[in-house]
C-alpha cells in the first residue's frame, strides 16, 4: 500500500508567477521539475490535454525525476469529447483535414482519430518504459451524459488504451443521481478504470458528489478541486486558476485524510492529486496532508 500525493502541473503561470514555491535560481523548465520532484512523489501532467505532446517531453520528464516518481498523464481533449481547435494538432494533421471549423471527436475522421491515438500512445510511451506512468486518466464534460452512447464512449476510450491504468472523471450529474450512482460503480469496475474520487464544490449541474469507492484493485485517485462555489462556473474564459481558487483549511485536510487512508488498505496505490492551482495553494497543502500522514503513521 502506498499513498502518492502531488498536484495538477508543476508549470502553472500563476504558481510561477508568485514566486513562493519555486526558489529564484530554478528559471527553467527542468530546474523546476527536479525541485517539485524533490518534494513530491506524483504530479499530473496537464499540458497533454491541451496538445499532445512531444515523445521527447516525456522522455525528459522521466529523466529529470527520481527512480520511483510517478506521473499521471491527462487524455488529450479531443478524446473526451471536448470541443478542439484544430492549430493544437500536429502540423501534417492539420494539413490532412484542410480548412474545418472546431472539431468535436465524432466530426473527425475515423483514420485521424485513430492517428491521434497512436501519437497519443507513443507520447507517453517514455514513462511506461521508464516505470514512471502512473494513471492516463480521462476527464469527461458535462456534454458526456449517461446514456447509450455515453456508456459507449467511455468503453471506447478504455480499449483504445490498451490495457494502460485509466482512471475517469464525470462532469454530468446524471452519472451519480441515488438512482444511478451503483450501476456507474459497476460500469466502471467492469471496465477495470479508476473511479475518480472527487472533492468539489457542490450544487451544480457539473458537481460531482463525493463517493469514496474503489473500483480497481490497484489505483485509488481523489481529485481535489476545492470548494469555492463562487468560481467553479465562472461564465466567459475563466482560468484554471480562477475556477479552482481556494485554500484548504487544516480541518478539511483532516476530514480528507482520514477518508484516503480508509481507501488505500483497499488498494495497492492511493494518488491524491490537489487541483486547485492558484499561485501555490495545491502546493502548500499538498506539503501539509504529506506531514499530516506521517503523522498519522
Amino acid at each position: 500500500m502506498s499513498i502518492l500525493v502531488g498536484t495538477a502541473s508543476w508549470t502553472d503561470k500563476t504558481l510561477i508567477d508568485c514566486g513562493r514555491f519555486y526558489p529564484k535560481e530554478a528559471k527553467t523548465p527542468e530546474a523546476r521539475l527536479r525541485h517539485y520532484a524533490s518534494i513530491f512523489p506524483l504530479v499530473e501532467v496537464d499540458s497533454s490535454y491541451y496538445g499532445i505532446p512531444a515523445p521527447a517531453n516525456a522522455h525528459n520528464w522521466a529523466a529529470r525525476t527520481p527512480e520511483h516518481f510517478t506521473f499521471n498523464v491527462k487524455a488529450f481533449r479531443l478524446f473526451t469529447g471536448h470541443q478542439t481547435d484544430p492549430k493544437v494538432l500536429h502540423k501534417d494533421i492539420r494539413e490532412a483535414l484542410g480548412p474545418t471549423g472546431t472539431l468535436s471527436y465524432r466530426n473527425t475522421p475515423p483514420d485521424i482519430r485513430g492517428e491521434l491515438w497512436r501519437r497519443f500512445i507513443d507520447a507517453i510511451a517514455p514513462l511506461k518504459e521508464a516505470g514512471k506512468l502512473g494513471l492516463v486518466h480521462f476527464q469527461f464534460p458535462p456534454r458526456l451524459q449517461c446514456t447509450r452512447e455515453g456508456h459507449a464512449h467511455v468503453e471506447h476510450c478504455i480499449e483504445m488504451m490498451g490495457g494502460q491504468a485509466c482512471s475517469v472523471e464525470f462532469r454530468h450529474g446524471s452519472w451519480w443521481t441515488e438512482a444511478q450512482r451503483g450501476a456507474t460503480i459497476d460500469f466502471l469496475r467492469e471496465l477495470r478504470a479508476v473511479h475518480t474520487i472527487v472533492d468539489g464544490p457542490q450544487g451544480f449541474a457539473n458537481s460531482v458528489p463525493l463517493l469514496a469507492e474503489t473500483t480497481h484493485p490497484d489505483y485509488a485517485l481523489v481529485r481535489l478541486h476545492g470548494r469555492n462555489v463562487d468560481t467553479y462556473n465562472m461564465k466567459g474564459a475563466a482560468s484554471a486558476a480562477e475556477r479552482f481558487d481556494y485554500d484548504y483549511p487544516d480541518r478539511q485536510l483532516r476530514e480528507i485524510l482520514s477518508e484516503v487512508v480508509r481507501l488505500a488498505y483497499k488498494v495497492r496505490h492511493a494518488h491524491i492529486i490537489f487541483n486547485n492551482c492558484d499561485e501555490d495553494k495545491g502546493q502548500r497543502n499538498g506539503i501539509s496532508f504529506m506531514k499530516m500522514l506521517l503523522a498519522h503513521g
